[in-house]
């Protein structure tokens, strides 16, 4: 048996297109960037929970990877932010959807037991906004 621990999960990295509106989306959802963060070609932020949100403009990734292009076709990836209770959920999403992000999933009470909903944020990926419905 390997004593070798096993590698941990560091960070969820994003190609963003507009890197202000990526920050400004994210800032929404509580993630602190540093300031003036916006106009630097790579932003780390500090998750709640220990990993990091990795994101890097199209334009650096080309700097060091000339062919790369951005994904198509979207729906592989989602973050997800666990919220304190049902009622933050809806006011979270209500606060994207009215900042001008695209709402794919109103709130709902899921069968699995949580009040979830879908927003995208300005490269399209979907961000998860979950509670639980009852205390366990």
């Amino acid at each position: 048996m390997n004593d070798t621990p096993a590698p941990r999960f560091a960070f969820v990295g994003l190609a963003v297109s507009d890197l202000a509106a990526s920050i400004a989306f994210y800032r929404l959802l509580g993630i602190e960037f540093a300031e003036g963060a916006e106009n630097e070609p790579h932003v780390e932020a500090q998750l709640p929970g220990g990993p990091l949100l990795v994101l890097d403009p199209e334009s650096t990734i080309r700097s060091f990877h000339p062919d790369w292009q951005p994904p198509t076709g979207g729906g592989r990836t989602a973050l997800a932010f666990r919220c304190a209770n049902p009622a933050q959920v809806d006011a979270l999403y209500a606060q994207l959807v009215d900042a001008g992000h695209h709402g794919e999933l109103k709130p709902w009470d899921a069968f699995w037991g949580q009040r979830y909903a879908v927003v995208r944020d300005p490269d399209g990926n979907e961000v998860d906004l979950l509670a639980p419905l009852a205390e366990g």
